[in-house]
């Protein structure tokens, strides 16, 4: 047990936070539960500890490019690492296009 607080308070990097309304306290508390049981699954499941999990998982970024044929967001391509980790998790990687958005022509006649 004082293992699991550690880690909410150091691997999750929570810090802490102060309610008044019992609702929200046991949100909180639920919260950082699902925090901790997620982080313990990925690690079983991969058989690496967040700390080497957190800053490979931190590289996989999403961009936003805008140009004259329209607004589009784009991820980074994952690493062999990360593609194993998401492998072993069953979990699909993210799209490399995820949003694109091209401009409306006007389409009303001229006067």
């Amino acid at each position: 047990m004082e293992r699991a607080w550690r880690d909410v308070k150091q691997v999750i990097d929570l810090r802490p936070v102060y309610h008044r309304l019992e609702d929200r306290i046991r949100a909180h508390v639920l919260l950082c539960w699902l925090a901790l049981l997620l982080v313990r699954l990925v690690e079983t499941r991969t058989r690496q500890t967040w700390h080497h999990l957190r800053p490979a998982r931190q590289r996989l970024h999403v961009g936003t490019f805008t140009g004259p044929a329209g607004t589009y967001q784009q991820t980074t391509t994952p690493s062999p690492h990360i593609k194993a980790v998401f492998a072993a998790l069953d979990v699909e990687l993210p799209p490399k296009v995820l949003h694109l958005h091209t401009p409306v022509e006007d389409t009303t006649p001229a006067a």
